[in-house]
């Protein structure tokens, strides 16, 4: 996703998780978009579901392996 940083991709995996846990308890919520505003009902748990995937694999992407690069298998093979 171009131009989507680590920051922005944590807000909104923030925000919808937010959104799952007030549906779980009430019957609605009302999230920011970025492009207004929407309201989710209990019925859109399936959508608010998608999303928290989505952005958990964005979060996922964009976050820098604590390695500092990629994993690597070394043999040692004795004499």
């Amino acid at each position: 996703m171009a131009g989507i940083t680590l920051e922005q991709a944590q807000a909104q995996l923030a925000k919808w998780i937010e959104a799952s846990t007030a549906v779980a308890a009430s019957q609605s919520y009302e999230i920011e978009t970025g492009n207004g505003r929407r309201k989710l009902q209990r019925a859109d748990a399936a959508e608010i579901r998608q999303m928290i995937e989505f952005w958990d694999a964005q979060v996922k992407t964009l976050t820098p392996s604590a390695a500092g690069g990629r994993r690597r298998t070394r043999y040692i093979v004795p004499e």
